[in-house]
């Protein structure tokens, strides 16, 4: 059984979920998004809750009901608050900017890196923080995601590009004798 899948998911004020044969739409003050969904999950609106059930005892559907539920929480909290990822970049000379709807790294490499971003998603730009936020959290880590690949953090002077708060583990470098 589902342990995510059992809980109640609360629609805040402000947010509309609609329910269609195979697709769920949630609408709220941060945006729109879309869920297709396999009919072995029972999607319900009562009480200003969506509630969930399996159909069936199959392993798949214990599965589906699970994510299911994981992935219509995330689209509520997305209309509603939205998310947000921050980079850092650490290097001399590394830096990153946008240009229209393309965010251009310089990070140590022969050639300006471009990257196109989502229109789902905003890219803000401060110094050395790349900020990227939206409603669709698959979406925005991803994007990170990519945004770090670029330039992993290196161990020795922590040089790269790196998110918020995490903790690089640096190692000491050759001894001269």
């Amino acid at each position: 059984m589902s342990r995510v899948g059992k809980k109640p998911i609360a629609i805040p004020d402000k947010t509309e979920v609609n329910i269609a044969e195979g697709l769920v739409n949630v609408k709220g003050p941060l945006g729109e998004l879309n869920l297709a969904y396999k009919p072995v999950v029972d999607i319900k609106i009562e009480d200003n809750n969506v509630i969930l059930s399996p159909r069936d005892s199959k392993l798949e559907t214990l599965a589906l009901w699970g994510t299911y539920a994981s992935y219509l929480g995330n689209m509520v909290e997305g209309v509603t608050k939205g998310y947000e990822k921050k980079l850092i970049i650490e290097g001399v000379g590394y830096r990153a900017e946008m240009k229209g709807d393309k965010l251009v790294l310089s990070i140590g490499f022969s050639h300006p890196v471009e990257l196109p971003v989502d229109p789902k998603i905003k890219c803000l730009v401060e110094k050395d923080t790349i900020t990227i936020s939206g409603s669709d959290k698959e979406a925005v880590g991803q994007f990170a995601a990519n945004v770090r690949a670029r330039k992993k953090p290196e161990p020795y002077k922590g040089k790269g590009i790196r998110y918020a708060g995490e903790v690089i583990r640096r190692k000491e470098g050759k001894k001269a004798v």
